[in-house]
């Protein structure tokens, strides 16, 4: 095996967090992209108030990343229950969310920011808040003694 094939390996199939840290990034990418375009599109096209439409576009993202996570960044499950899972993926999220509108509201209200700003800003602070717990509650298995 080469040490090219030797990384991507690593990189795609690995249980370390540094690595589980990577693939979420481009989960998280993904359900982004589907999050803030469904930010704008409400706002926007759709007259939506921000704050509102913040929550839906939210929802996307979370069911997307939910589904990409469990294809790409975590094959070790605690739950053996799907739905259970989802649900507390679910919790974990609207946590999140609740962090994502005062991080915004703060942004916009308080710093006269505009809400496409506030969302970069909310994103970065609830990725990490999401990946760390739902690693950590959900995903993480205790090494065998």
């Amino acid at each position: 095996m080469t040490d090219w094939s030797k990384m991507t390996d690593n990189l795609l199939r690995s249980q370390a967090t540094i690595y589980q840290l990577i693939r979420y990034g481009f989960v998280g990418g993904v359900a982004f992209v589907a999050d803030y375009g469904s930010l704008y599109a409400l706002t926007e096209w759709c007259g939506v108030q921000y704050l509102v439409s913040a929550a839906m576009a939210f929802i996307i993202g979370l069911t997307i990343n939910y589904v990409l996570s469990n294809l790409i960044v975590f094959t070790s499950h605690r739950l053996s229950n799907r739905w259970l899972e989802f649900a507390i993926f679910a919790l974990i999220g609207l946590f999140g969310l609740g962090l994502n509108e005062a991080i915004m509201y703060s942004c916009c209200e308080w710093a006269g920011l505009h809400y496409m700003i506030a969302k970069l800003i909310s994103t970065v602070l609830v990725f990490f808040w999401n990946f760390f717990v739902r690693k950590i509650t959900l995903f993480y298995r205790q090494p065998k003694q």
